[in-house]
């Protein structure tokens, strides 16, 4: 049987994926799903250039606005949520179209169990590397990995600490345990067409620089301390993104705007680097220029044929 196409758009930050999908959902009868791990928290819009109220109205998008940022949310969870999506869509006639620059979220989706490959989080492999010091230390690893993944701590000896680590940031990272992601890979139940925006890096980081001097005059330091007001942690999944954790020392006054300000531009292009490196190791996407005039005409002909 033929598997439901899915299209997706995606590319680095500021790189204009929300304008081209917007236009592409309204000529095809499209419903959105949001491929952004920030843009899925309520309450933090602004620093995660979340569609507008009247955009969504519009357009439907879904997997905005899902998550409480108090709370952790997995790969796991998202591509469940989003395939969720998809046959939702399909079965009122519609097609899925998926935007946004998380590519772990997209590579989950196209090869599910693929997922070993997953990049967790510096600051944590920093603390299980710093607790893997002494014996103590090792054996309470091995522990943590007895509990969520008991089937990798019977093959992983507690001393190979490297592995022990390891397996325990894939299980942070995806919520999966890393024993079934070195099952064979589960196939996708759907096709996805992924188009990925491309811009010159000096272009790119032009348009980064002013993106977030936009968000800064919108309210974003606003924003942050209304989160921080209703009771989210600094340390939460959510405050740890790119835009938001760069305020604290500011917060603090141990800092001042424009310091954060510079601060938030160098890790965004940073990020947006980042996500072009992460997207050229991906199989089966056409890279457009997102500057061409032709954008939304080649990007249609390439879904549809």
């Amino acid at each position: 049987m033929t598997k439901p196409v899915v299209y997706v758009v995606t590319g680095p930050t500021a790189s204009g994926k929300s304008d081209l999908a917007m236009e592409i959902a309204q000529k095809m009868q499209g419903e959105i799903i949001c491929m952004d791990s920030m843009q899925i928290y309520r309450g933090m819009d602004i620093g995660t250039a979340k569609p507008t109220r009247e955009e969504q109205r519009r357009i439907p998008h879904h997997m905005v606005d899902v998550v409480d940022p108090k709370d952790c949310f997995t790969v796991a969870e998202y591509k469940d949520a989003a395939e969720s999506c998809i046959r939702d869509i399909l079965s009122r006639g519609k097609q899925p179209l998926f935007v946004g620059g998380t590519g772990l979220y997209l590579r989950a989706l196209r090869t599910p169990m693929a997922m070993g490959g997953a990049q967790g989080s510096e600051a944590f492999r920093k603390e299980l590397e710093e607790l893997s010091r002494d014996e103590t230390g090792r054996q309470t690893l091995h522990q943590r990995l007895q509990t969520v993944d008991p089937e990798s701590a019977g093959k992983i000896h507690p001393n190979n600490v490297r592995r022990v680590i390891r397996a325990l940031e894939v299980y942070e990272a995806t919520g999966i345990p890393f024993s079934r992601q070195e099952n064979p890979q589960e196939e996708s139940p759907f096709a996805y067409r992924v188009v990925t925006l491309d811009l010159p890096r000096d272009v790119l980081y032009e348009r980064v620089d002013r993106r977030v001097l936009k968000m800064v005059r919108m309210g974003l330091e606003d924003e942050i301390r209304s989160l921080l007001s209703r009771g989210v942690p600094r340390t939460s999944q959510a405050m740890q993104a790119i835009g938001y954790k760069e305020w604290f020392p500011y917060l603090d006054g141990e800092g001042t705007l424009d310091e954060t300000i510079s601060l938030i531009q160098l890790n965004s292009r940073r990020y947006a680097k980042r996500q072009l490196t992460w997207m050229r190791r991906e199989e089966n996407l056409l890279w457009l220029d997102a500057g061409d005039g032709q954008l939304m005409e080649k990007t249609l002909k390439y879904f549809l044929e």
